[in-house]
Formats: structure tokens, sequence, C-alpha cells
């Protein structure tokens, strides 16, 4: 998800101008640009709280969520399957006195 193009599209479907739409999700116009330019990236609660001033919401898409899980769970089913053997005694390297 691309926060700065979700908060300049709402933002225009709503008719508001920068300063609209910082003033109504109570924020400063500097940092909505900011937001809009990719110069900063909005928190989750306030990319939200932004969305929702335009009349607007945050939706996941929970397929790549899906994806990265099976993915995962692949991984440690591979590493669960590795040989491991446990040295009785923890080796490091010695440290200069």
């Amino acid at each position: 998800m691309d926060a700065s193009r979700e908060i300049r599209e709402a933002r225009m479907r709503a008719g508001f101008t920068q300063a609209d739409l910082a003033r109504r999700s109570g924020t400063s116009q500097a940092t909505l640009s900011a937001y809009e330019n990719g110069r900063k990236e909005p928190s989750v609660s306030t990319l939200s709280r932004i969305l929702s001033a335009a009349g607007a919401q945050l939706r996941v898409d929970p397929e790549p969520l899906r994806r990265n899980a099976r993915v995962l769970a692949e991984v440690l089913d591979l590493a669960a399957a590795l040989p491991t053997r446990h040295e009785p005694t923890l080796k490091y390297p010695r440290l200069p006195t």
C-alpha cells in the first residue's frame, strides 16, 4: 500500500485542499504535505484518521499476509527439519583484557 497515494486520492475525491484535510484530521498542512509527497510515513492510526477525515476507510488486503504466513511456516518447518548439534559448552571468542 502506498500511503501517500491513498491520502492524496482520498483528499481529491473529497474535494479538500491539504489545509482543509489537515484541519479536519487534526494535523498540520505541512505534515499532510510530507505524507502526500512520501517524505514522511504516517503510522497506521494516523493514516486511518486522515482517511476517515476525507470520508475514506483504511482497508488491508489479507492475501499478501496469508501468503507471507505460508512462506514463514514453510521456512520454520524446514529449519526444524535441519539436523542440530548442540555443544555442551558455549564457545565464544576471548575478549582482550
